[in-house]
């Protein structure tokens, strides 16, 4: 069999839970693992077969399955083989990779909730069918005993099947009243039992109409709606844990004999010797207290140029080690640390936003008191008027039924979900249920800048300065480096086609630089503290080249894809576009004039920015915040509605209402278009109905309708509500 017929890794339980299960069973013995690594790249079969084949070639691996559908692949390896050693060779192969918490993923492989509603919707839409086959038989002329032999059936199968189907409407109804409110599902619950109650009423004293089709007609249709709505969210819930999946939270701690172990960031304790290496980054609040090294605290502050890190100097829990090995003590985890202190900001800030009153729910306000009173108003009244019980039930029924808020629980979720659709098929995850409603309403725009309008990667900009000679050597030394600069740089040249010149004794001194020897002259690449140079005011590294006065390679941060197209179409719809970062004012008032956004803000804290966002609230605006690190969090859970690269920090995706899974920022003026459209429907939705209601009720209330004719024109509004929702794919 080839690499491409190989089938997709199982997503069951059981094997999800195998690699926890194998971790503990290798105590005993030496075992077997498993490693799952993200692709996001791959997008074909022969992308699965490269992946494999790679794989396959490394000593320790056993089997390698590449999933194409969810883009990942499940190695299992011997004992000893982790990540770390994979992730180059998939690398080298030219797809990009990132390690997955196998059981982060496996806690959550099964949808118990969605299955459990797909079970009573397909019950439902069976029992109707037979009912409607039993009821057309009554409508063709069926009298007598053979009436109420189909009528007997029609109790035989609706009753179990509304019993286990309508359990969800009847929960929640029985859940507001106890708590003393209403909400949707008490009017559901209503129409649906009088529809039984006065089916088995007529059937009892042989009557010639039962609404047994109508009841379980309007509980296929609410679980249809029910079943679309929780859709929506699923496939945003399980999205989001494979984003906060590829974050897995582990820490290389020092023991007694000097050694290292691998332990979980949750068990670490004040005091704890950690060992980072370069590229790591750190795992707790601490204290350096060996080795010297450079910082990237863009993530946290927004701050793009690295800084130099020694003992004595402090560092936060998600700060980057760049260039060489530190030994840091824990001085906070847990509740102490300055990412809980970050943590109580955006919980400060979400409670504002918490005040949010959807659509739907502010139509259930009006609605579900307005129906009761319908209801027994003309029972009533018919009741009075004839003095016959029986009359007055039925009238009172079919108001319910007719009144039943059949289309508005459509018109909310069949919206959302044909609009996040469209919107994930253009790289936008909505993870919110009322996002795309915040959305609409935006007339602020305030993006971060490092990794949201930029690429958080240096970008040289002065190479035409050097002469070839200088940028021949300084590639020699670039490349001994594993520096976000001397890489940037690396990459450049190159691209130019330059050659590295032969330079010898290439060393990288930590948290300096890189040095060696070329024609008998010492050359460095690094500090300017270190190499001599002057100072500069943008990100830049320096060159020396013997006793050659230090040249300044200078630095720039790449703009994100579709970053200028988005600012301009936001600033040509009339939204307020605001940059704000914690980078160094030269460095943000150069974005915001390359990208003509007119107001700036720069060093801000996060606090600074949660602070900005609500002042903004206060002043009337709606705001649409969008960043991706730490110092971003409670600004984005404080804004009106909240956006976050799928390259974000976890703890920034988890406060975003949406979630950008592409890498260009494009998409962005269209969400809010795609929201405005997605509103407009919800209320072209809501209006359907009350017309459909207006015009419809008085003819309940004035017996004209009978419950099955009630039924039917739900069921046409039902449908007119799903079409009209369908308009925006």
């Amino acid at each position: 069999m080839t690499a491409t017929m190989r089938p997709p890794a199982s997503a069951c339980p059981a094997c999800s839970a195998a690699p926890a299960a194998e971790a503990l069973a290798a105590r005993a013995a030496p075992r077997d693992a498993q490693v799952m690594l993200s692709l996001p790249t791959i997008h074909c079969a022969a992308c699965m077969a490269a992946v494999e084949n790679a794989l396959d070639g490394v000593p320790g691996v056993r089997a390698a399955r590449v999933n194409l559908t969810m883009k990942r692949v499940s190695v299992e390896t011997d004992a000893g083989v982790s990540a770390a050693d994979l992730i180059p060779v998939v690398e080298g192969a030219g797809f990009e990779a990132h390690e997955l918490d196998a059981t982060a993923l496996g806690a959550t492989a099964t949808d118990r909730a969605g299955r459990d509603l797909l079970m009573r919707l397909a019950v439902a839409g069976f029992a109707a069918m037979n009912v409607m086959l039993l009821s057309i038989a009554v409508w063709s002329g069926a009298e007598g005993p053979t009436r109420d032999l189909f009528h007997w059936i029609s109790a035989g199968i609706v009753l179990p099947a509304i019993a286990f189907c309508a359990q969800p409407f009847f929960r929640n109804a029985w859940s507001a009243l106890r708590a003393g409110r209403l909400n949707m599902d008490v009017p559901i619950s209503l129409a649906i039992l009088l529809a039984l109650a006065t089916s088995l009423w007529e059937t009892t004293l042989s009557g010639e109409h039962a609404y047994f089709d109508a009841a379980i007609a309007l509980t296929f249709f609410l679980l249809t709606g029910r079943y679309l709505d929780h859709r929506t969210r699923s496939i945003a819930r399980s999205a989001a844990e494979e984003l906060a999946a590829l974050e897995v939270p582990r820490a290389l701690r020092l023991i007694a004999s000097g050694a290292e172990e691998t332990v979980a960031v949750s068990d670490l304790a004040v005091g704890d010797l950690l060992r980072v290496k370069p590229g790591g980054r750190m795992p707790v609040d601490g204290e350096i207290v060996e080795g010297q090294s450079e910082l990237d605290r863009s993530l946290l502050t927004g701050e793009t140029r690295p800084v130099y890190a020694a003992p004595g100097t402090d560092v936060s829990a998600g700060e980057v080690n760049l260039t060489g090995p530190l030994t840091v003590r824990a001085t906070a985890v847990g509740r102490d640390s300055s990412l809980h202190r970050m943590a109580d900001l955006v919980e400060v800030a979400e409670s504002g936003r918490a005040n949010y009153t959807p659509l739907a729910d502010k139509a259930a306000k009006l609605y579900a008191p307005g129906v009761h009173i319908l209801s027994a108003l003309a029972f009533v009244g018919w009741f009075l008027y004839t003095q016959d019980l029986r009359v007055a039930l039925n009238i009172a029924a079919a108001v319910l039924i007719i009144t039943c808020p059949c289309a508005l629980g459509l018109a909310v979720p069949a919206v959302t979900t044909a609009a996040s659709g469209r919107l994930f098929r253009k790289g936008l995850l909505i993870k919110d249920g009322t996002a795309l409603e915040r959305l609409a309403e935006v007339d602020t725009v305030v993006f971060d800048k490092t990794g949201t309008l930029t690429e958080g990667r240096p970008e040289v900009t002065n190479l035409d300065s050097f002469a070839r000679p200088d940028l021949e050597i300084a590639l020699a030394l670039a490349e001994g480096s594993s520096h976000p600069l001397a890489q940037s740089l690396t990459t450049a040249l190159r691209a130019r086609g330059i050659a590295p010149a032969t330079v010898e004794d290439v060393t990288e001194v930590p948290g300096h630089g890189t040095e060696g020897r070329w024609q008998g002259r010492t050359v460095r690449l690094g500090r300017t503290t270190w190499t001599g140079g002057g100072t500069c005011e943008v990100t830049a590294t320096w060159l020396r080249v013997g006793d050659a006065p230090a040249q300044a390679l200078r630095f720039t941060d790449s703009l994100r894809e579709g970053a200028r197209e988005a600012v301009q179409a936001l600033l040509e719809g009339g939204k307020r576009v605001i940059l704000m970062s914690g980078d160094t004012t030269p460095a943000v008032e150069s974005l915001a004039n390359r990208l003509n956004i007119p107001q700036w803000m720069a060093e801000a804290l996060p606090a600074d920015k949660a602070a900005r966002v609500q002042a903004l609230t206060d002043e009337g605006a709606r705001v649409l915040m969008v960043g991706d690190g730490l110092n971003d969090t409670a600004a984005l859970a404080g804004a009106h509605v909240s956006i976050s690269p799928a390259s974000a920090l976890d703890a920034a995706r988890v406060a975003s209402d949406i979630v950008l899974l592409g890498r260009s920022l494009a998409p962005l003026p269209e969400a809010l278009g795609v929201a405005r459209r997605a509103t407009r429907r919800i209320r072209e939705n809501f209006g359907i109905a009350t017309w459909y209601n207006v015009i419809a009720v008085p003819l309940a209330i004035a017996g004209l309708c009978s419950p099955l004719i009630a039924a039917l024109a739900m069921s046409a509004s039902s449908i007119t509500v799903s079409l009209n929702a369908l308009r925006l794919r």
